[in-house]
């Protein structure tokens, strides 16, 4: 056996922050792990159409926030806001106490190892060949910006009769820099053959230290700045005509 190491829980408090952020005694602590698990398995469970990269949970008082990270926000939160109360109120219902739901949209869908991930298993599970369906996710997620991106597919590929592992990769993946930003995501493909893990690798950058890892999510405030800024320069060029 090889002794491999979370690439996200190897850099939590250096360069990546917690998931779940909350401080419990010691007999709460145990109920508040399960209870964050249980939000999360429901939120992925029901809302997996709408790509969830991550769910964040963080608790001050008795306030419970949930905060959601996706890369199509328009199904999470229904025509005017209605999908977001029915997560609200069946989650509620599910832990036996009232939270908050939030909502962020993914800035790049091919920079985000989970989302990625979650394609690949689409494609295997449409019966493409494995090895098209990670070439063209290396491509797409490449052509994103990335430094690099490593895929791994195990399981009775191609309907083989022996599981095996194949795996392919482009650019560069420092996996034992603690500077590295890396992101992983991990999902399966429920195929006629039975299951394939696929497993992905982001490798977005070196950080320098005291910086923090790209959370990938967009803020309304950047994206206005950022319209702003591509409308100028047209305006005065028309001036100048």
């Amino acid at each position: 056996m090889g002794q491999k190491t979370h690439p996200t829980g190897f850099r939590v408090g250096i360069i990546q922050p917690w998931k779940s952020t909350w401080f419990a005694k010691f007999k709460e602590y145990r109920l508040f792990v399960k209870e964050d698990d249980k939000i999360r398995k429901f939120i992925k469970k029901k809302l997996y159409a709408a790509g969830i990269s991550d769910v964040k949970i963080d608790r001050k008082a008795q306030n419970t926030t949930v905060t959601v990270v996706t890369a199509k926000p328009g199904i999470v939160v229904g025509r005017g806001g209605q999908g977001i109360e029915e997560l609200k109120q069946e989650v509620s219902k599910y832990i036996g106490k009232p939270v908050i739901i939030n909502v962020v949209e993914v800035a790049r869908i091919d920079a985000d190892a989970q989302l990625v991930a979650e394609f690949i298993a689409q494609q295997l599970e449409k019966r493409i060949p494995f090895r098209r369906a990670m070439k063209q996710a290396m491509q797409r997620s490449m052509r994103a910006g990335i430094q690099g991106i490593k895929v791994m597919v195990s399981g009775r590929l191609g309907g083989a009769e022996i599981a095996r592992s194949e795996w392919a990769k482009e650019g560069r993946i420092p996996l034992q820099t603690l500077r590295a930003d890396v992101d992983y995501g991990f999902t399966e493909a429920d195929t006629v053959m039975g299951k394939i893990g696929v497993k992905v690798w982001i490798f977005k950058g070196n950080l320098m230290p005291g910086e923090k890892a790209d959370q990938n999510i967009k803020m309304k405030s950047g994206k206005d700045n950022s319209e702003k800024g591509s409308r100028r320069p047209r305006r005065r060029a028309i001036e100048t005509e």
